[in-house]
């Protein structure tokens, strides 16, 4: 039987998106071609009419997982016209509750961290490129702020949230988790330049 190209681009997501909450679970080196496979509803025959590699899928899958993260960005800060009420909605998004207690979604960076050095260099690139993107969402609100140094800023204020995110999400104590991430939510507002509300 043939397939038009829509349902191969549907099967291909439907693949990416098993390959992705295995990522979340096992983290990427602890991904099995069959696994993703069978959980999409597919042989493992039917892989390689879509992939080229192991490697080819993951690094897909690892885009896509940024993709639906500058989605996230978006659904965020929606209604919001003003570059500091975009920062603040997405800074109290980023380090809420919810976020945290999530381990099928969210964002990509705190799940990838710890196993990105021992990636190959294409994963790795994929990696680093969506660091960059998410960075730049931050940056672009802050140039049209008129931040003296947007860029670095981002940087940092990224680095702390996904940090901040990190060390809640393992934290066995939730009071303590909490506190880190209203602690972090208050920092890095204000080195964003952003009013702080309690």
């Amino acid at each position: 039987m043939r397939y038009d190209s829509e349902h191969k681009q549907r099967t291909r997501e439907r693949v990416l998106k098993e390959a992705g909450n295995a990522i979340r679970a096992k983290g990427p080196s602890n991904v099995g071609v069959a696994e993703v496979m069978a959980n999409a509803g597919l042989t493992h025959g039917g892989f390689y009419a879509h992939f080229a590699n192991r490697d080819d899928m993951l690094g897909a899958a690892i885009g896509l997982m940024f993709e639906k993260a500058g989605a996230r960005f978006e659904r965020a800060t929606a209604g919001q016209s003003d570059p500091a009420g975009v920062l603040g909605a997405y800074v109290d998004f980023y380090l809420s509750l919810a976020h945290r207690d999530t381990r099928t979604s969210g964002c990509p960076l705190p799940f990838l961290s710890a196993d990105a050095p021992r990636l190959p260099q294409t994963l790795r690139e994929a990696y680093g490129a969506g660091v960059e993107r998410l960075t730049g969402r931050i940056a672009e609100q802050l140039v049209r702020m008129n931040h003296p140094d947007p860029w670095p800023t981002a940087s940092s204020a990224l680095s702390e949230m996904v940090g901040a995110l990190a060390l809640a999400r393992a934290d066995p104590d939730l009071e303590r988790a909490d506190q880190r991430l209203a602690s972090s939510r208050i920092s890095v507002k204000q080195r964003l330049g952003l009013e702080v509300t309690q």
